[in-house]
């Protein structure tokens, strides 16, 4: 089975890639929603989350906000955090894989924003970043609701810069021409890897 990673540093277009690789029928594990369901009443996270950070929890599950609140700009504490949440995403992806490989699918794509970071390209056949200008990137995390320039700042700086995303990847799909053009050039990689 051939595993693609997908990245793509905040306000790129990763989230908007992946949709558009489900669309072409291909099984995407995606990290945020496993993180979301770590979190979630019940979640396999919650436990260790409820011990490390109290405050966090509420009313029997995680407030997102109050726990973001509390790791923000805090190295410590996001450390602590990941280390948390990244192995229950780990087991999460290969839980995946597992079950893909027992329904004999032969391409599947992972959807990673720390791809690079956490050296989980290592699982990869190849890997995609997905890019955009630093003033494309700006515009469109500013415009999210309850985003300010400080918040956006502190994701930047836990994240690999775009620059370096692009060295490391095997394929780079800017996504500042159009989602059309985004589409073509996803369409035509994914062709050159499997039959339609």
């Amino acid at each position: 089975m051939r595993i693609i990673g997908l990245t793509g540093s905040i306000g790129m277009g990763k989230s908007t890639a992946s949709s558009m690789i489900k669309g072409l029928g291909i099984p995407v594990h995606d990290s945020d929603q496993a993180v979301h369901t770590a979190l979630a009443v019940d979640g396999p996270a919650l436990g260790a989350i409820r011990t490390r950070f109290p405050e966090a929890y509420q009313s029997g599950c995680i407030d997102r906000q109050a726990l973001g609140r509390l790791v923000f700009n805090d190295n410590a504490a996001i450390e602590d955090l990941e280390g948390i949440l990244h192995p229950i995403v780990k087991y999460d992806r290969h839980r995946f894989f597992r079950r893909c490989r027992s329904q004999q699918i032969s391409l599947v794509v992972i959807d990673v924003p720390l791809l690079f970071e956490t050296d989980t390209h290592h699982e990869c056949y190849q890997t995609i970043v997905i890019s955009a200008p630093t003033s494309v990137q700006a515009r469109r995390v500013l415009s999210r609701s309850g985003m300010t320039f400080e918040k956006f700042q502190s994701v930047k700086s836990r994240q690999m810069p775009d620059n370096e995303k692009r060295k490391l990847g095997d394929i780079i799909i800017p996504s500042h021409l159009g989602r059309r053009y985004t589409m073509n050039k996803l369409k035509r990689y994914f062709n050159r890897l499997r039959p339609w």
